[in-house]
Order: C-alpha cells, then sequence, then structure tokens
C-alpha cells in the first residue's frame, strides 16, 4: 500500500493520539476504582469535536470509568453501520523491567513506546484518526451511505463490565450495528510456505474460577500432621499445571496448519490429538505458546492469596485459576477438566465462578466484511496469505456477537511488527509499535469505510 502525504498526515495524528493516551496511565487492576478512563475518553473527545460537528454521548456506570460513542449518520437508511469499537484501558505494568518509561509514550527509533502501544491503543487512536478524517470529508459533502460509529470503551482488560458489557445491555440503540471491528488481526506471521496474515473471527470463553483450599488452624511453631491450607494449595496448583487436556482440532487450526505447507508428517503430528503436543517442540517458544493455546482448553493458576501471620497455620487459601474454552465447550467440560486434574483432591476444593465468564464466541465469514476485510488487507500486503484466525484472549467482540453481531479483530500491520514481537509484548516489558503500522492501520480503516459504507 502507497501511502500518501495526507497518509502521512493522518499517521502523524494517531502517533500523537496514542502518546497521549499512554501518558494518560488508565491502569485497569481490575477493582471498581482503577482504570480511570475518564482522561482518554475525555482526550479522544477533545481530539474528536477539533473542526468537526460531531456529537457525542458518555457513559458512566461508576465515577471515572467513562466509555464515549459517536455516530456518523449515513445517508441511505438501508446501508450497513459500521462500529469501530477500540478500549481505552491497559494493563498494570511491572516498571522496573522495562527499558523506558511505561507511561512515558516516546517516539524512538520509529517507535511508539509504552502500555497500551500493542493493546490496543493503537487501533483505538488510529479508529479516532479515520473516524474524524470521514466526518470532516462529510462535512464537505462528501457523506458515506451507510453509518459509522466509534466506540472508545472501558474496562475491557477486566471483562467489560463497566465498559461493553453496560453499554450493549444498557444503551443498545446507540451502538446498534451490522458489523464490529475491534482488536487483534492484521498481524504477519513468518511459516515456512511464507508470511500469513490474520484477522480475528473467533475468540475463546472466559472460564475464570476462584478455588478455595480449607485447612484446621494451629500454631505454626507445631506442624506436624497439620492440616495446613497452604501445602494442600500447593499440590492444587501443581496439578492445574501439570494437567494436558485433550487437543481440539478445530477449522482455524487445520486451516493455519495446511496453509504452512509442512512435510506430510510434521502436518499429521500437528492435526492429530495425541501428537500435537509434543510438536509444538519445532516452534519457537511464542508460536508453540499461541498454538497451543489455539488447540486446547488452558488452566493457569495466577494468584493465589493465603494465610494470615507467620506463626499460625493457614485454614484458608484462594486461587484464582484462569481458564480458556474453545467454542462449543461448556462449563461442564470445564468442572470435569478440573475434577480431572485435581484427582482425588477434588471434592476437598471449592470452585466458585467469576461473574465475567463468557462462552467463546466467532463470527460467519460469508459476508461483504470479511470480503473486505481480506481483500484489502492483501492488497497492502501481495506477499501474504490472508488467513481466519481465533484469538485465544478475550475481547470486547463477544458482547457484540451474543447479539447476532458479527465482529472481527482486524488491523493493518508491517513486518517490522510481527506476530512473535505482538506476542511477545502483548501485556509484557518494553510494550511499543512501529509508526509505519500505525499508518498501515489508519488507512485500512479509511478503505474499508468506503468500501461497505461508500
Amino acid at each position: 500500500m502507497a501511502l500518501t502525504a495526507e497518509d502521512d498526515r493522518r499517521t502523524g495524528e494517531t502517533v500523537e493520539l496514542l502518546q497521549t493516551m499512554i501518558r494518560n496511565r488508565c491502569v485497569n487492576d481490575g477493582r471498581p476504582e482503577s482504570g480511570e478512563e475518564v482522561r482518554n475518553a475525555d482526550a479522544l473527545t477533545a481530539y474528536l469535536e477539533e473542526g468537526t460537528a460531531l456529537d457525542f454521548a458518555t457513559y458512566d456506570p461508576l465515577p471515572g470509568r467513562r466509555s464515549i460513542v459517536s455516530r456518523l449518520e449515513g445517508t441511505d437508511p438501508d446501508a450497513p453501520t459500521v462500529c469501530l469499537m477500540g478500549h481505552t484501558d491497559v494493563v498494570p505494568v511491572e516498571e522496573s523491567g522495562w527499558s523506558r518509561d511505561p507511561f512515558g509514550g516516546e517516539l524512538v527509533d520509529g517507535e511508539v513506546w509504552g502500555r497500551g502501544a500493542i493493546d490496543m491503543l493503537n487501533l483505538t487512536s488510529s479508529m479516532a484518526v479515520a473516524f474524524k478524517h470521514l466526518s470532516q470529508r462529510a462535512d464537505r459533502g462528501e457523506r458515506l451511505r451507510g453509518t459509522l460509529v466509534y466506540f472508545g470503551v472501558a474496562d475491557e482488560e477486566a471483562g467489560g463490565t463497566y465498559g461493553a458489557d453496560y453499554v450493549t445491555a444498557e444503551h443498545w440503540d446507540d451502538v446498534a450495528c451490522d458489523y464490529v471491528l475491534t482488536e487483534s488481526g492484521g498481524i504477519r506471521t513468518e511459516t515456512p510456505s511464507g508470511p500469513k496474515l490474520v484477522i480475528m473471527a473467533a475468540e475463546k470463553g472466559i472460564g475464570w474460577r476462584t478455588l478455595k483450599v480449607r485447612g484446621t488452624p494451629a500454631h505454626g511453631s507445631m506442624p506436624f500432621g497439620s492440616d495446613n491450607a497452604v501445602v494442600k494449595a500447593a499440590e492444587v496448583v501443581r496439578r492445574l499445571s501439570a494437567h494436558r487436556p485433550r487437543a481440539d482440532i478445530n477449522d482455524y487450526w487445520s486451516h493455519y496448519v495446511r496453509s504452512m505447507s509442512l512435510p506430510a508428517e510434521q502436518e499429521q503430528a500437528l492435526l492429530h490429538p495425541d501428537t500435537i503436543y509434543d510438536a509444538f517442540a519445532a516452534f519457537p517458544r511464542e508460536t508453540a505458546k499461541m498454538c497451543h493455546a489455539m488447540t486446547h482448553m488452558t488452566i493457569s493458576p495466577n494468584v493465589v492469596h493465603g494465610g494470615q501471620k507467620t506463626n499460625t497455620i493457614p485454614d484458608l487459601v484462594e486461587i484464582n485459576v484462569d481458564v480458556r474454552t474453545l467454542p462449543g465447550q461448556t462449563e461442564d467440560d470445564v468442572q470435569r477438566e478440573l475434577r480431572e486434574a485435581l484427582g482425588e483432591l477434588a471434592d476437598e476444593v471449592e470452585m466458585d465462578l467469576e461473574p465475567s465468564n463468557r462462552r467463546a464466541t466467532e463470527s460467519a465469514r460469508d459476508n461483504p466484511m470479511w470480503d473486505a476485510l481480506v481483500d484489502l488487507a492483501g492488497a497492502a500486503h501481495p506477499d501474504t496469505e490472508v488467513l481466519p484466525f481465533m484469538i485465544v484472549g478475550g475481547t470486547d467482540a463477544a458482547f457484540f456477537r451474543e447479539k447476532g453481531v458479527p465482529a472481527y479483530g482486524a488491523g493493518l500491520f508491517s513486518a517490522r511488527s510481527p506476530w512473535e514481537a505482538f506476542a511477545d509484548r502483548f501485556h509484557g516489558n518494553d510494550e511499543r509499535l512501529d509508526v509505519d503500522s500505525l499508518g498501515l492501520t489508519t488507512r485500512y480503516w479509511i478503505d474499508l469505510a468506503d468500501r461497505l459504507l461508500g
């Protein structure tokens, strides 16, 4: 894709807006009072309303947890409506692991550094720049036939309770649409048969649990024969970590493997549940992690709370477990897998569901939006094959899919930010994204709007 001088100007705006959003430090640690996405919501509003006639709706389910919506109405009520949805919060960061200030938003060697540069303030800012461009074009009399909605949403990083969940439940008419575009696709990955570019048409479900392990309190100076909840919980964690759920060879995985033109023996190993686990050893670590998550229910014990005092044997330990499910897997499947992992300990562990759980979702690929996503991505990267993919994390797309609206994780990234870099920096140290990717993605949203809504 050859970018014009006008594209370069818009890319500069995307860079500046991304830097502002990083510096606003909207860190969502899961507590209702965290996030303070009002800072980014207000920054987006200030940017979008300057030099436009746009109106905005705001949603504040809790103080500081603001989401915004703006609509660019088309001329034809029968034409499609497309929602550009980007979240405004970021995950916490351990600053000591970074080479630069994670909230500095520095531009260094053609890359913007900071928490959220990849997840997903890059898309949120590029969507805003494209939306503003199309609004200004409409003000000059060049209106789209279809309607475009901009949705800057809070709380995605903690399950969407105070963001997409709230808005779609309480204010559906404001965001109702025919298609949604959100994170995270358009990423290149190298394979033996050449580069591939993935667009997300599905995502795994969330089956989070709090496991409660109980013991009997006693004095820490006499541990012999004690019923220590920490000791028992350690074995619970070990068993969960060692457990291997059986692989699910889904269509997304099969399509991806067959596109790589691997040797027949390796391809067969990657497509059979009994051999796939060992076959991952041939892949780089970051690629293997993604491939495993794409083909397995994953169970990861990530947070442990327990004990009160060094000289007291604890009677309760709580373990927060991140469970991710594949399409078609149910809560019963999760319970069965957990009980299998824990064996005889299962009857001694209470398993409480978290409220943010939701099933895996996917969108059809037989519609004009999917065709446009693939065609335009392929035109920008003619050396790549564009593939449907399943994101292994969770996104706000699920709230729209549950209402029957096709939603896709999209974007358009340069060869400087391949899948391996994304996987390493996503929620990781030294998160950053190159300026070329910001320019490509900003142009991508405009071209999609022109094709679908023009």
